[in-house]
C-alpha cells in the first residue's frame, strides 16, 4: 500500500490562512459597499472622509521611502543603499495599490474613476494628486519589474520576458528622476489639498504641504527599515546587513528632529490669537477627543521616544530597541494623518451673517468600514510576505548590478 504523505501545518500556512480570512472579511465588506452604497457607512456630508481616507493617506505616507531612497541611490550615488531601495520600491508599490483600493471604496462611484483622465481640471489640487498618483504608480511598476524577474518559475518558463524585465534596471536613474518629481508633487499636494480649504480654518495654513512631505519621508523610510529587520527575524529567506540599516536609522533620528520642530511650531503658531474654527479645532486636538492621539501616540511615542532611541548609539545598535523605535515612528505618522483629517471635520463653522458659530459633530467607523480596512491591511501584509518569500525583496547579499548607463547618471551631484 502507498503511504500518504503526512500533512504538516507550517507557520507560513498559518500566517497566510489568517491573512486569507482577513481578506475574505474585506471582500465581503467591499461587496456590500458596492452593492448598497455609502449609506451603510458612517460617512456623512459633515464627515465625508473617514477611516478609508486615513488608510489612503497613511499608505501613501508609508510608501515614500521608495522615491526618497531611489533618489539617494541613483541620483546622489549612494550605491551601498541599493538593497534597501529595492525593498522600499516594493513597499511603495504595495502602499500605492492599497491607497487606490481604499479610494475606490471611498468615492462612491468607482465606475467613474477614469473621469479624471478625460476631464482635466487644471485648477484642482485633487486632480493633480490623482494624476501624479497614477503616473507614479506606473513608474513603480517599471521599477519593480527586475524584482518580479527573480521569481524562478517565471524565469525558467519565460526567460526572454524576465530578461526584458531585468533590462528596465538600465533606466533606473531616469525612473528615479520621474519618481522624485511625481512623488514630491503629490506628497506635498496632499497637504496642500487640506491647506487650501478655507471652510476648515484648522487646515487653512501654508505649512501643511511641508508637514505632509516631511512626515512621508520619515514614515516611509522607517517602515522600510522596520519591515526588513522584522522579515530577517521571521524567515531565513530575508537577509539583511544590519549595519546598513543602522545607518539609515541614524538618518531617521535626525529627520525626526526636523519633523518634531515643524510639528511643534505648527501647533504653537495657532495659539497666538482666537480665530473661529481654528481655535476650536486645536482644542479638539490638544485637550479634546483627539488629545490622547496627539500627545501620546503622535508626539511622545511617535516622535520624542524614537528620536532619543535612534540618536543614542547604544540604543540604536540594539536591534530590538531600534525596531521598537521604527514601529513608533510609523504609528506616529499614521496617527498624524488621522488627527489632521478628523480635527478639521469634527466641527462645522457656520458662515451665516453675524458672529461665526461653531458646531460639533462626531464620527466612528461602521463595521463595514472596519471590515474593508481589515481587508486592505491584509492585502498589504500578504503582498509583502509573498515578496519576501518568493521575490527576494529583502536580500542585502545580492550582488549589485553594474549598469553602465546607471553608473554614468548616478554620479554624486554637487549641492
Amino acid at each position: 500500500m502507498m503511504r500518504l504523505k503526512s500533512f504538516r501545518l507550517t507557520p507560513w500556512m498559518i500566517w497566510m490562512g489568517v491573512l486569507g480570512l482577513m481578506l475574505l472579511i474585506g471582500l465581503i465588506g467591499g461587496f456590500l459597499v458596492f452593492w448598497k452604497g455609502l449609506w451603510i457607512t458612517n460617512l456623512t456630508d459633515l464627515v465625508p472622509w473617514g477611516l478609508w481616507i486615513a488608510i489612503d493617506l497613511s499608505a501613501i505616507a508609508l510608501s515614500a521611502g521608495a522615491f526618497f531612497l531611489c533618489a539617494g541611490v541613483y541620483l546622489l550615488g549612494l550605491k551601498k543603499y541599493q538593497p534597501v531601495a529595492r525593498t522600499a520600491t516594493f513597499v511603495g508599490l504595495i502602499g500605492y495599490t492599497t491607497a487606490m483600493m481604499a479610494l475606490l471604496l471611498d468615492i462612491g462611484r468607482p465606475d467613474r474613476f477614469w473621469h479624471s483622465l478625460i476631464y482635466w481640471n487644471h485648477s484642482s489640487l485633487l486632480w493633480e494628486v490623482t494624476m501624479c498618483v497614477m503616473l507614479y504608480l506606473t513608474v513603480l511598476l517599471f521599477e519593480v519589474m527586475p524584482i518580479v524577474a527573480n521569481y524562478r518559475p517565471l524565469d525558467r518558463r519565460f526567460p526572454s520576458l524576465t530578461g526584458m524585465m531585468r533590462h528596465t534596471h538600465h533606466y533606473a536613474p531616469i525612473l528615479a528622476i520621474a519618481g522624485l518629481a511625481l512623488s514630491s508633487l503629490h506628497q506635498s499636494s496632499l497637504g496642500g489639498l487640506y491647506g487650501v480649504l478655507k471652510a476648515h480654518p484648522i487646515w487653512y495654513r501654508p505649512d501643511m504641504a511641508v508637514l505632509f512631505m516631511a512626515s512621508a519621508i520619515i514614515g516611509g523610510t522607517s517602515l522600510t527599515v522596520l519591515a526588513s529587520m522584522l522579515s530577517a527575524r521571521l524567515t531565513p529567506r530575508a537577509k539583511i546587513d544590519d549595519s546598513l540599516l543602522e545607518r539609515v536609522a541614524y538618518f531617521i533620528g535626525w529627520g525626526l528632529v526636523a519633523y518634531l520642530y515643524f510639528r511643534a511650531w505648527d501647533v504653537l503658531a495657532m495659539t497666538y490669537t482666537y480665530q473661529p474654527g481654528r481655535t476650536e479645532g486645536l482644542a479638539i486636538l490638544t485637550h479634546g477627543v483627539l488629545s490622547f492621539n496627539f500627545w501620546v501616540l503622535e508626539l511622545l511615542l511617535g516622535a520624542l521616544v524614537p528620536l532619543i532611541l535612534l540618536l543614542n548609539p547604544r540604543t540604536r545598535a540594539n536591534p530590538t530597541l531600534r525596531m521598537f523605535a521604527l514601529a513608533c515612528v510609523a504609528l506616529g505618522i499614521i496617527t498624524y494623518r488621522w488627527d489632521t483629517n478628523l480635527s478639521g471635520l469634527l466641527l462645522v463653522l457656520s458662515f451665516l451673517p453675524g458672529e461665526p458659530a461653531v458646531f460639533y459633530t462626531s464620527y466612528r467607523p461602521s463595521l463595514v468600514e472596519i471590515a474593508c480596512g481589515i481587508g486592505l491591511v491584509a492585502y498589504a501584509l500578504a503582498a509583502f510576505s509573498i515578496g519576501v518569500r518568493y521575490l527576494k525583496v529583502v536580500d542585502h547579499t545580492t550582488a549589485e548590478e553594474h549598469v553602465p548607463e546607471a553608473q554614468a547618471l548616478a554620479q554624486p551631484v554637487a549641492l
